[in-house]
């Protein structure tokens, strides 16, 4: 039998995050709730003014800031406490209150774009040398005035910012049905033994190798969604429903392009990530084929892909030896940044365990006292470079929480995956490199190659499913679970090639990926992923100028566009060769894996 999974009073103090940095108690967040309720009245005693007077569009901005800093210490502290265990209804009724005052807010400040937008640039101008301290808002104003075409009236502004809370349900709703209400059937082994699947123990059950566990849990899996699929074909349409909509109020030509406008991208980033693989999927298939070969099996099934092709080597990674692999990994980083991560281990950022109820998954929350950083972890390989992956996304918002004013310190979610799989691609290099044993090598350039699929491959599939149901709903057709199936099917026999059996069981996929939820985000992770690759590759060879622009790119928040911050690190997104080179890595692995398979 599997270990079972603790409940949240269970788990040790030390595997837990200390949200006390934030409130020591509930009664502290109440107060802090109550005082962010007085803003609104604040905000509304500014409307008319900030069009007239230099000093009073000052004096907002910085109210604007203090609001900020209240609400990143309501919102972190209700949203992790829910994500402790999500079937606490004290703290699921916390997020749902502050939801319903940010919407409360919003629509008390639906005046203040419109009427910055009315300032004549002459106006502006003259404003920021009557008052010198409004130069450090030039950017964020500036960004506001480039979206005139996009901006709406007082009186709709108010209306979007009122229906902000309705249009988040899709989320919502997935988020309850897939974290708290769902259940799946126990997998059983060769042996009749069962295991426990859940969100985060599915994982390492289809990495086994034994194929009738795998089997089991990937058509448990998979049935259960499939005994739901139109329900998660309506709430995933409503959110797509909820795109084109904010979309078309906002006179965008499409969802891709209200999505991109918003973190600065152009949608031609998008469009060539998916072109750039395209040209490339002979290099997918071909590690498909190479895979079936290496496991000796007569059909290569998706619960297949995820078991290591070299047998014979252990994958137990306890956390502690986890902290200390990727603490020496940074060592190219230098001694600045690696304290950062230890400050990050010692200091109370992680929250380590899986207990019932809690949130699946992992993230980082850039939260201003300090981050926060959820885990699930077992004790294997894969969740190691989540740790390196979730500590690089929370030392990039530590770095520029602590180096940026408050208006420029969240950087967009463009930028947001390259720190996280830079330390990835750091880890893996030391990894390689402190190995002799041809077996752990292979092992090793095995997991590398799984990183490629995963990230730049899978990701680049769900980015143009993702790309195929918002133009369907745009050109007024339904999103069903018979068509979410269909076009879900195509695009896994177009990227994974002849040799691997799509079952229809893989047809369901679409209904588990929370990502689909998140607005075009999952393009990020292949954008990112080659460009850490990249960035990783400078740092190793190049030193200490390489780790000064890296560490200038992670401390810039937001206070320059991403494909300009990126290009002050080393690397330009508007190329398709970052998406190329790291291609070519990926052919150099896969050339790797054939020769160390024949020795």
């Amino acid at each position: 039998m599997s270990e079972r999974i603790p409940q949240r009073a269970e788990v040790a103090a030390e595997n837990k995050w200390k949200i006390e940095d934030i409130y020591a108690s509930d009664e502290l967040w109440e107060a802090d709730f109550t005082k962010a309720g007085e803003f609104s009245e604040k905000i509304v005693s500014y409307k008319g003014m900030l069009c007239k007077s230099a000093g009073k569009l000052l004096e907002y901005l910085r109210l604007d800031d203090e609001l900020s800093v209240l609400f990143d210490n309501i919102v972190n502290y209700a949203q992790r406490k829910s994500d402790e265990d999500t079937r606490v209804a004290k703290y699921q009724d916390m997020v749902s209150r502050v939801e319903m005052l940010y919407v409360q807010i919003a629509g008390a400040a639906a005046f203040v774009t419109p009427e910055i937008l009315s300032i004549s640039d002459e106006d502006m101008e003259r404003f920021y040398k009557e008052t010198p301290d409004l130069e450090l808002y030039r950017v964020s104003l500036s960004r506001i005035r480039k979206q005139r075409e996009h901006i709406l009236s007082e009186s709709e502004e108010r209306i979007l910012a009122l229906a902000g809370e309705m249009m988040g349900t899709p989320d919502t709703v997935f988020s309850m049905f897939n974290d708290a209400d769902l259940k799946f059937p126990d997998a059983v082994d060769k042996d009749g033994n069962a295991h426990q699947i859940t969100h985060e123990s599915y994982i390492p059950l289809v990495q086994s190798s034994d194929r009738v566990l795998r089997k089991s849990a990937f058509d448990n899996l998979y049935h259960t969604y499939a005994d739901f699929k139109n329900t998660c074909a309506a709430t995933l349409a409503a959110q797509v429903k909820t795109l084109v909509f904010r979309a078309r109020a906002r006179k965008y030509p499409s969802t891709l392009d209200a999505a991109l406008d918003s973190t600065e991208v152009d949608t031609a980033v998008y469009r060539r990530l998916i072109e750039a693989v395209h040209e490339n999927m002979g290099l997918m298939h071909r590690y498909v084929k190479l895979r079936k070969k290496a496991l000796g099996v007569d059909e290569l099934h998706a619960y297949d892909l995820y078991t290591p092709i070299v047998g014979c080597v252990e994958d137990n990674v306890p956390f502690e030896t986890a902290k200390k692999e990727v603490y020496d990994s940074l060592a190219p980083m230098g001694e600045e940044y690696r304290a950062i991560f230890k400050q990050g281990i010692e200091g109370g950022w992680i929250d380590v365990c899986e207990n019932e109820g809690k949130r699946s998954g992992a993230y980082s929350a850039g939260a201003r006292v300090h981050p926060f950083v959820l885990l699930n972890y077992k004790n294997t390989l894969n969740w190691e470079f989540t740790l390196a992956h979730e500590m690089g996304h929370a030392i990039h918002s530590y770095l520029s929480n602590k180096n940026q004013p408050t208006a420029y310190a969240d950087y967009v979610i463009f930028v947001a995956e390259v720190a996280s799989t830079c330390n990835e691609s750091l880890l893996m290099q030391h990894l390689l490199k402190s190995t002799t044993d041809k077996k752990r090598r292979a092992f090793l350039v095995n997991y590398f190659l799984e990183q490629f699929r995963t990230t730049l491959y899978r990701q680049t599939m769900f980015a143009e499913f993702e790309l195929m149901i918002n133009e369907k709903v745009e050109n007024g057709e339904s999103l069903t679970a018979e068509n979410l199936c269909e076009m879900y099917h195509k695009l896994n026999v177009e990227y994974y090639g002849e040799d691997l059996v799509v079952d229809s069981e893989l047809d369901m996929e679409w209904a588990r990926i929370p990502h689909f939820y998140y607005n075009y985000y999952v393009y990020q992770y292949a954008t990112g992923f080659s460009a850490a690759i990249t960035l990783s590759q400078r740092i190793l060879n190049e030193g200490e100028p390489a780790v000064r622009d890296y560490i200038g790119f992670l401390s810039g928040g937001c206070s320059k566009d991403p494909i300009s911050l990126l290009k002050g690190a080393g690397v330009d997104m508007t190329s398709k060769s970052v998406v190329e080179n790291a291609l070519k890595l990926f052919s150099e692995l896969l050339d790797d894996m054939e020769e160390l398979l024949n020795e």
